[in-house]
């Protein structure tokens, strides 16, 4: 797996769990229209073999700003790989949505020259398991220091006052890494999805509470220059025991 050369003032916005269904291409599609509208033209990295991604993309409507899309999951004999994920020299905001499953070698690959690193976790046994084990792996094989602060957690599909909603929370206050927004289940998502659009591109009076929530991650988001500044110093690259305690707990089910 080839990534794209680092650049000083691109945001590589990595968005990985290898547990499927748990939400990557939404975030990553509504991010990229929120970046969109915005403006400069921001670009999507899909390696998912899917291709939801790429799929919306080719859903949405002409008068919308741009996107530029890069399907990373395809593999093409006429150009070179370096050629075929090349970024466009205005864009500073890379969206790269991640496959379903990744190896070791993949995962370092895919966070190596990351800005900020985003884990879309849903309120369900099989997946707090699953971010047990993507977070630890992030940690102890990909080498991300948290002192850098880049790793970001997102509560996705959520519905507030349920037993499921309370034991995610709990996990996710245990980690020691921020959870920049909490999104609720809602079909305004569903919609985005189906119509190529971002929930910023929707009628403002349906989408406002859901919009405030991609807008807390946005604003995390665009603060990469100064944790990098404030990470600057540091040189250990210890996980400490927090990660080895994170995946015993993957390991055995506990979290």
């Amino acid at each position: 797996m080839l990534t794209t050369p680092k650049r000083d003032n691109l945001n590589r916005i990595v968005i990985l769990n290898p547990k499927g269904g748990c939400g990557k291409s939404t975030l990553a599609t509504n991010l990229a229209a929120h970046y969109a509208q915005r403006g400069p033209t921001p670009a999507i990295m899909d390696y998912d073999p899917q291709g939801s991604t790429m799929a919306w993309l080719s859903r949405r409507p002409d008068d919308l700003p741009a996107i530029h899309g890069i399907a990373a999951f395809k593999k093409s004999m006429q150009a070179t790989r370096s050629w075929q994920l090349r970024v466009p020299s205005e864009t500073v905001n890379l969206l790269v949505d991640s496959p379903a499953s990744v190896t070791h070698d993949d995962l370092r690959e895919l966070t190596r020259d990351s800005t900020s690193i985003l884990v879309p976790v849903l309120p369900s046994s099989m997946d707090i398991h699953a971010a047990s084990r993507c977070i630890a792996d992030l940690l102890l094989v990909a080498k991300v220091d948290r002192r850098d602060r880049k790793l970001a957690v997102v509560a996705n599909r959520t519905r507030k006052n349920t037993k499921s909603f309370g034991k995610l929370m709990r996990f996710l206050d245990s980690l020691g890494i921020p959870i920049i927004a909490v999104l609720r289940d809602s079909q305004n998502f569903v919609h985005a999805a189906e119509h190529g659009v971002g929930l910023c591109e929707m009628q403002p009076s349906r989408v406002k509470q859901d919009v405030e929530q991609i807008e807390k991650i946005v604003q995390w988001l665009d603060a990469w220059p100064d944790r990098r500044r404030d990470s600057g110093a540091t040189t250990s690259r210890d996980p400490g025991p927090f990660a080895g305690s994170l995946l015993r707990r993957a390991q055995f089910g506990s979290a």
